[in-house]
Parts: structure tokens; sequence; C-alpha cells
């Protein structure tokens, strides 16, 4: 008998609907696992590491004591533009150092001037990525030396045994006088307010900075500055808002 002719007829080669949605779908996940770790353009792997907090880790090890026996820049006092020449020329001496270990110690001084020194290691850390800079807090870093530590990554912060951090809102003392015509009486005190609220969002930046990767949550922060939080070194460890203390 004649085969009745087949218009559709089963292809062999053909992949299995059922396995080919399994596929797609495993694919799909490992392309999420590519998130925040390889370039767009490396290949999907299955053994590709998932991103966490211990890869930071892996690129920045922790540091022993024997590593900070000679700070590349040392700094103590006021934070002011003598500081900031000082940082400067310490800084740029050690260009050629694998490892710049940036030791402090003050009571505070220009909030400003500490985001400039912090701006210059943000910059380095971005340029040089086969260089570390890494923060040394001694006795007291408070104020605007804490503002510059926030500039540094949570790893690769250390503080001295019995160190003290504080952290504090910024300050802003003036008196306003009124005097004149209206609309002109006007714009001073928005004047006024407008450099409150620029102040209030640059300070939170720090702090944002500051508490990224740690146990402090913004609202921590912003409840007990208004008070000066004062941190002794080892909570500020077991918070997570450095890595170690020696």
């Amino acid at each position: 008998m004649t085969d009745k002719f087949d218009p559709a007829p089963k292809d062999k080669h053909a992949v299995d609907p059922k396995k080919a949605i399994e596929a797609d779908n495993k694919r799909s996940d490992l392309e999420k696992g590519l998130e925040e770790t390889f370039p767009a353009s490396d290949p999907v792997s299955e053994t590709q590491p998932k991103p966490s907090k211990d890869r930071a880790a892996m690129l920045n090890p922790p540091l022993k004591a024997e590593d900070f026996r000679s700070p590349a820049v040392m700094l103590s006092g006021a934070v002011d533009y003598a500081m900031y020449k000082e940082f400067r020329e310490q800084f740029d001496a050690a260009a050629d150092n694998a490892l710049v270990v940036v030791e402090l110690s003050t009571l505070g001084g220009d909030p400003e001037v500490a985001r400039m020194m912090g701006e210059d290691i943000r910059f380095h850390s971005e340029l040089s990525t086969d260089r570390r800079f890494v923060f040394l807090g001694k006795a007291a870093i408070y104020s605007a030396g804490t503002t510059f530590m926030s500039f540094f990554a949570r790893e690769n912060r250390y503080l001295t045994r019995g160190s003290r951090l504080m952290i504090h809102e910024r300050k802003l003392s003036k008196s306003l006088t009124i005097d004149g015509p209206l609309t002109r009486c006007l714009a001073t005190v928005q004047a006024l307010l407008n450099e409150i609220q620029c102040s209030i969002a640059i300070q939170n930046e720090g702090f944002e900075n500051l508490v990224r990767g740690s146990q402090v949550t913004m609202e921590e922060v912003l409840e007990r500055a208004p008070s000066n939080w004062y941190v002794e070194a080892e909570k500020a460890k077991q918070l997570g808002l450095v890595e170690t203390v020696l």
C-alpha cells in the first residue's frame, strides 16, 4: 500500500521546544548575574561569581600593622588650606607608591577643604585602579576629619586603638539684617535660605558616603549628628564604618 503523504513531517534535527525554553530561561538567569560584575562584552558563564560585599574584600584585602609603618601622607591639626598644601605636597611625592596610606589626626576645621582633599583621593582612585589609597585615623578624627574619611572606600578605612570619630551637622553663625525695599528684603532672605539648603545637601552627601556599606542608616546619622555623635574605634568597627582597628 502506498504511504499517505504528510505535508508537515517531523524533523528529526529540530530542537525540542521544551528544552529550548529551558535553555532560554537558563541563559536569562545567567545574564542577570552579569550585572555589576564583568563588562557586557564578556561571554555568559555558569562559573561567573555573583556580586557581593566579598568582592570588595577580594580586591582590597585587609592590611597588616606593618603596612602602616611609614604612611606616605601624615597630617595633624586643623583642616585648613595650610593642611591642604601639605597634603598635596606629600600626596604628589607618593605618586609612584602602589599603597598610599594617609594618616590624619584632627579636631576639625573647614569642611570644604576636607572635601577638596577627598576629591583628590576619589579622582586618583578612579584614575589609577592599580593603586590603593588607605585612610588611617589616629586619636581624634572629628568633624571635617570624618568628612575626609568618608571619601575612602569602607574597606580602606582604619583607626588606631582608642581613636574617636565625631560626626555632626555643619554649623552656621550669621546675623541677617533686613533693611530696604521689600522685594530686596525678600531676596536677602531667600539668598540665606538657598545657602542653608545647599549646605544641608552637601552635608547629607557626605553622610551617605560615610554610612554606605555599614550598619548605620541615614535616619540614624541624621538623628544623632545634631548633638555631636562620638564613635569609639571598636564601635566604629562593629558598625561597619571602618575596616578594623590597629
